[in-house]
């Protein structure tokens, strides 16, 4: 019924649009006079006091229609449903639901209860159909008196051009406001869950504690925080490998940029630019199986033979050397994050790179300067705050990655700045805390918040020293 609804809808609004517009040209025809706006402006006009109306009684219908069909299923019920307990009751409702929508029921009712069943599925059909067919006369009533409104303003001297732009006016500021309040949405919801966080456990221990191991609490009436809740280890691992990754990426793209803008010619650009982006498109759980099945053994096989060619290696009660690192290490996260940041750095840094003035390197050459002095002197000063705001998006993105993290790194919380060693990472540890069936009322779950709410701020910083950047190195030019 809502297709229904929705297509009758978009009918509406194109004949509105239609109407508009003959109806404008008809009066400006008749009166002799030049109209203010054109006609495709009045048919505007009128499509959108028809349309948004009606959306609006769409929306809010769709809001309240659930809320009420289960209300008057509730009121019409017999003393027998009623009588149930509050989860079993609302479980015979959601079931008597799905049998008014022809489906079967989800779980197995007594007999009394399996023929209150049907009947109630039946009454719910019957009250999902009415409260449909209301839905459809309440949006045809405010598409009618929406159409009856601008027909009756519809003339010659009408600002309908002024008008329109207004309602853009209006539709861009919701846009704003929607990502503003977004915004400030989860904000709020940061601070407010870390505040309850930070309510038992110390900051300073949070900030400066150098052990990661949080429990639950084991009573109901447990009061505190239990475990160990410092999170140096987990930002330590996290800038340990974003460092890495930053090692591979950033000479990697940054000199691929420089080659594809001033090195390469056409057919070399047009086939290495697409393949080099194509490793934006790769998920990151496919570099999480790449750093676990290929780099990981690939590193632990090397250092594992480079260690007992330098220094022996300790031996087993077999006589075997032993190894000096697993598959999981900070090393082979990073490395692998870097590969995947390649592209970030790259293309960005190219299109900036081509965005210098041509006059510039023309001038460069008419002094004698070659092609790399002129890459050196002149394109990269003159870059220098678009690469770095390149390599900081990248350092952003490496700092919130997941997954490649927790298949290539592992989940200790070691603090360490061995790449070697295994780490996890602030995102990580996020998700750990939250998954599986958890009380949002114990330290161990807030904390998650109170790490998202440091990691954010740590992303605040990294913007505005982005933004100290480009403002203290741009150069404008004519």
């Amino acid at each position: 019924m809502l297709w229904i609804t929705l297509s009758i809808l978009a009918v509406l609004a194109g004949l509105a649009y239609l109407g508009g517009r003959t109806l404008s040209q008809r009066r400006a025809a008749a009166s002799a006079s030049k109209p203010h706006s054109r006609p495709g402006q009045h048919g505007f006009y009128a499509l959108i006091w028809v349309a948004l109306p009606a959306l609006a009684v769409l929306i809010v219908a769709g809001i309240f229609a659930g809320p009420i069909g289960h209300q008057t299923l509730m009121a019409g019920a017999p003393a027998e449903v009623l009588q149930l307990e509050p989860f079993r009751r609302e479980a015979f409702f959601a079931d008597a639901r799905r049998v008014g929508a022809g489906l079967e029921a989800q779980q197995i009712w007594p007999g009394s209860l399996n023929d209150e069943l049907a009947q109630e599925g039946r009454r719910s059909a019957g009250i999902s159909q009415a409260l449909a067919i209301g839905q459809m006369i309440g949006v045809l009533i405010a598409a009618a008196m929406g159409g009856l409104f601008v027909f009756m303003r519809i003339r010659p001297d009408f600002r309908a051009r002024n008008r329109v732009e207004s309602w853009i006016g209006v539709g861009l500021f919701a846009c704003s406001a929607v990502a503003v309040l977004t915004t400030i949405g989860i904000v709020s919801s940061l601070l407010w869950d870390s505040m309850r966080f930070f309510s038992t456990v110390p900051v300073t221990e949070f900030l400066f504690g150098t052990q990661w191991s949080p429990q639950i609490a084991i009573r109901a009436d447990q009061v505190g925080s239990t475990g160990a809740f410092g999170a140096v280890p987990l930002f330590a691992g996290t800038f340990l490998i974003m460092l890495i990754a930053m090692c591979v990426a950033a000479p990697v793209g940054l000199f691929s940029a420089i080659y594809l803008s001033e090195y390469a010619s056409r057919p070399s650009r047009a086939i290495v630019k697409p393949v080099l982006e194509v490793l934006a498109g790769v998920p990151t759980v496919v570099y999480g199986f790449f750093a676990a099945l290929t780099v990981g053994p690939a590193f632990r096989v090397f250092f594992n033979e480079i260690g007992a060619l330098l220094i022996g290696g300790p031996l087993d009660g077999m006589g075997q050397y032993l190894m000096l690192v697993q598959n999981q290490m900070a090393l082979v996260a990073g490395a692998v994050m870097g590969i995947m940041l390649i592209p970030f750095v790259s293309s960005l840094s190219d299109d900036i790179i081509n965005a210098v003035p041509q006059s510039l390197r023309d001038g460069s050459y008419a002094m004698g300067a070659t092609k790399s002095e002129t890459v050196k002197r002149v394109l990269l000063p003159a870059a220098l705050p678009g690469v770095a705001g390149a390599l900081l998006l990248a350092v952003s993105r490496a700092i919130g990655e997941t997954m490649i993290v927790t298949m290539a790194a592992g989940l200790a919380a070691n603090l360490t700045l061995n790449p070697l060693d295994t780490v996890t990472t602030v995102t990580v540890q996020i998700v750990t805390l939250l998954t599986g069936d958890q009380e949002f009322n114990s330290p161990k779950t807030l904390a998650a918040f109170g790490l998202g709410l440091t990691l954010f701020l740590v992303t605040l910083a990294l913007n505005v020293v982005a933004q100290r950047i480009v403002q203290k190195y741009r150069e404008q030019y004519d």
